[in-house]
Order: C-alpha cells, then sequence, then structure tokens
C-alpha cells in the first residue's frame, strides 16, 4: 500500500470503523445481484411438481431473500442500515439441476444497496437448499455475484460478464413463416414463449429476437421494413444479439428471465418474411431463446445478459 493510501473503514488509530455518510446527498440507488445452485435432477423435478415435503420452496425463499435484504445491516458489520423502497426476487428453475435467482434492491439514500441485493440472492439460495436437502444434501451453491448498480458518486458499474439493451418493440403472429403484427406489451409464459404466438411451445426456439441494427442494415440497403418484418418477437438495441454465447440468461426488467439456446438458423426454403422483404437478416443475426421466469414484459424496458 502507497504512503498516501488510506483505509476507509479504519481510525486514524487503525481501528474499524463505520463510514461517515451524513453529509452525501441522498440519490436513487439501484442493484442488481445473481446467485445460483446446483439442486440435482431429482429435487428439481419435484420443485417444478411443487412436490417437495417441505412445502413451496419458491415462495418461501422469496419470502426469506426479502426479509434479509431487510436486515442486512445487523449481517454485514460495516453496511449502514437503509430504508429500502423496492426489493424484487425473480426465482427459476435451470436446466435439469439448477436453480437462479436474480434479485433487485432500490433505495433514495445517502449509501449503496449492492450489499442488499447480494444478501438477497444468496439467501434465496440458501433457503432453497434447506427445502432440498432432503431430497439431495449433496445441493450446492454455485455463485453469488453483482450485476449492476446504479446511483451515488461513483455512478453506474455494470459487470464485465454482464450487457445492458432496451426492448424496441415486441411482436406475434398468428401464423408461422409471416411478418408479426408489433404490439407494445406481451406475456412471457415458462416453457412455451410470447402468449398467443405461433411460434410458441416446450421447445428451444420460444421466442425469437433481432436487434435493431439489423433491422437497420436492411433499411439501409432500400427494403421497406418494420418490426415484426422478420418474424422476430422482441426486437432490442444496445446489445450484438448474435455474438452472445449460447446459454447467456437474459433478465428483463420487469421480471422475466430467459436463456439463449441458439445464434441464427438455417432457413430450408424462402418463406414469406424473404418475399416481402426481398431478404432476410433473422437466419444471420437473429437469436432464440426459451422462457426461465414468466412475466410481462414492454417496449422501452431494460434487459440486461449475464455469461454464466
Amino acid at each position: 500500500m502507497s504512503e498516501n493510501a488510506t483505509l476507509t473503514h479504519q481510525d486514524s488509530e487503525g481501528r474499524v470503523k463505520m463510514v461517515d455518510v451524513s453529509r452525501k446527498q441522498p440519490t436513487e440507488r439501484m442493484a442488481l445481484a445473481f446467485s445460483s445452485m446446483f439442486a440435482g435432477e431429482k429435487a428439481l423435478e419435484l420443485l417444478r411438481a411443487g412436490e417437495l415435503a417441505k412445502g413451496d420452496a419458491w415462495a418461501a425463499s422469496r419470502v426469506a431473500a426479502i426479509m434479509a435484504a431487510k436486515k442486512t445491516a445487523e449481517l454485514i458489520p460495516l453496511t449502514h442500515p437503509i430504508r429500502l423502497d423496492s426489493v424484487r426476487i425473480d426465482l427459476f428453475a435451470w436446466g435439469k439441476d439448477r436453480i437462479g435467482c436474480f434479485a433487485t434492491a432500490r433505495c433514495l439514500d445517502r449509501t449503496g444497496v449492492e450489499m442488499e441485493a447480494m444478501v438477497a440472492a444468496s439467501t434465496a439460495m440458501l433457503n432453497m437448499y434447506d427445502m432440498v436437502k432432503g431430497v439431495d444434501k449433496g445441493a450446492y451453491i454455485e455463485q453469488t455475484r453483482l450485476v449492476y448498480k446504479s446511483g451515488g458518486k461513483s455512478g453506474d458499474w455494470l459487470s464485465a460478464a454482464a450487457q445492458v439493451g432496451r426492448i424496441e418493440k415486441l411482436a406475434t403472429s398468428k401464423g408461422k413463416g409471416t411478418p408479426k403484427d408489433p404490439c407494445d406489451e406481451a406475456m412471457l409464459k415458462v416453457c412455451f414463449g410470447l402468449e398467443s404466438d405461433a411460434h410458441g411451445g416446450d421447445w428451444h426456439r420460444q421466442v425469437s429476437l433481432l436487434g435493431v441494427e439489423s433491422i437497420e442494415k436492411m433499411r439501409s440497403k432500400g427494403l421497406q421494413v418494420d418490426f415484426g418484418s422478420f418474424a422476430e418477437n422482441i426486437a432490442t438495441s444496445g446489445v450484438c444479439l448474435y455474438e452472445l454465447p449460447v446459454g447467456t440468461l437474459m433478465w428483463c426488467e420487469a421480471g422475466p428471465v430467459m436463456q439463449v439456446t441458439q445464434i441464427g438458423k438455417e432457413c430450408h426454403t424462402k418463406c414469406a418474411v424473404y418475399y416481402k422483404a426481398g431478404d432476410c437478416v433473422m437466419p444471420r443475426e437473429g437469436i432464440f431463446t426459451i422462457v426461465l421466469a414468466g412475466g410481462r414484459i414492454g417496449s422501452g424496458e431494460r434487459f440486461f445478459t449475464l455469461q454464466v
């Protein structure tokens, strides 16, 4: 440590102290954390079916996480008591044997809510372990990490494993191989996709996404195309979708969670989309996801991707 460096949580005599934040101005603050665990195939099967002996693990873990977030200052010695305005817990089954949790905390205060979000996510997984250990004591927590934080003097911070984008438009259709009808709001359903969409179902291409940047490429060629012209369910901006690795998680700000399952696709026959647009960028730059946690999403909302 350099001679000019100081430890913020020690006084001049080297004793631990809590930092004085009384002169700071309150600002809006938000933090997003992620935690995951290996639960085992049998435990996850029972969890999905609602047949765990201890009862509703989803509800119990969600409540435990919210309660823990409010107790953070009692668990982590040098954190400050914060008046939390919101804590959101989004839990989901993941693959054949894993459970995930995105936790968000918000406040208007003098210090951040990163620890509150991480304590919430960690506690959700600890409670999940308690609920499934009777089935598989070999279950274990894999990770807890901060994904994003905003507010305060240091401003925004985003994990190197994450990206943030924006949902620009949604679209659904009643038939396959046809342009979709744009809309500003839709419901994502677990193991299906967008409600009432022809491509929905329990398969690996439940939701299709395409970047506005890709649509603009086609417009620059003089093609008269709009949202939904390439049969995409969700048009986004801010993230290069086709560069995301398969397996990437996508958390939408309203709570739904998706996982990337395929980049691009092979078109065996030219569909109505191709004949209308003169080209189809979807096979090259579109991506496909499955829905892990459902809920309503809308245009203008942010989404975060996380490589896990």
